[in-house]
């Protein structure tokens, strides 16, 4: 297939490379847009988790309000100030406010789960008497995928990402910082829907 000039700029705007690195993955990728596209991709979220460690000092409070009866208050963090007020960074932020209005989750990261909780899921998959009759090295590898089921279900950054299901947010969150070139993070975000109290 040929290279286009359209499937050059398009893959830029997409993965937020320079125009070279565009052409030269589509070269690569032999024209094939969406082959180009996923190498992108990878190449984007090797660079983003180099820079997972970095300190996010600024950002922006988002806020969205679906059909008057659900509200979401979220804070997204990253480097500096001059990509907290680019217009796609606030877009970013709108979507990740979108996403904890549509799927309620409860804890940002994995890691912000408290132990206790974990733990006591644990033991209550480990109680379960379908498991009763498994080795213990099986009934493990069982739990453990339970385990982290329900957890993609209740921690934001392991959710499908509702407006793109071929990605986790923490995949969306990993393309933003490649195109940033900052580490981003939700820090706390608050969820309230008419009627129901926590």
């Amino acid at each position: 297939m040929a290279v286009t000039i359209d499937d050059i700029k398009k893959l830029k705007e997409l993965t937020g490379v320079g125009l070279t690195d565009a052409k030269g993955a589509l070269v690569e990728a032999n024209g094939d847009f969406d082959k180009a596209l996923e190498a992108m991709r990878k190449k984007g979220l090797t660079k983003a988790e180099k820079k997972g460690d970095r300190e996010t000092r600024e950002g922006l409070i988002e806020s969205y309000v679906h059909s008057d009866r659900i509200g979401v208050l979220v804070e997204v963090n990253c480097e500096t100030d001059f990509v907290a007020r680019l217009p796609e960074f606030k877009e970013f932020a709108h979507q990740i406010a979108m996403q904890i209005a549509a799927m309620s989750p409860q804890y940002s990261t994995m890691e912000d789960i408290p132990a206790a909780d974990y733990d006591a899921k644990k033991a209550e998959l480990m109680a379960s008497d379908s498991l009763s009759d498994k080795p213990a090295d099986i009934r493990e590898k069982i739990v453990d995928g339970q385990l982290k089921k329900h957890f993609a279900e209740i921690v934001l950054n392991e959710q499908t990402f509702v407006l793109d299901d071929s990605m986790t947010v923490g995949e969306r969150i990993k393309e933003q910082v490649a195109k940033s070139g900052e580490n981003i993070r939700v820090s706390q975000f608050k969820r309230l829907e008419l009627g129901v109290s926590e």
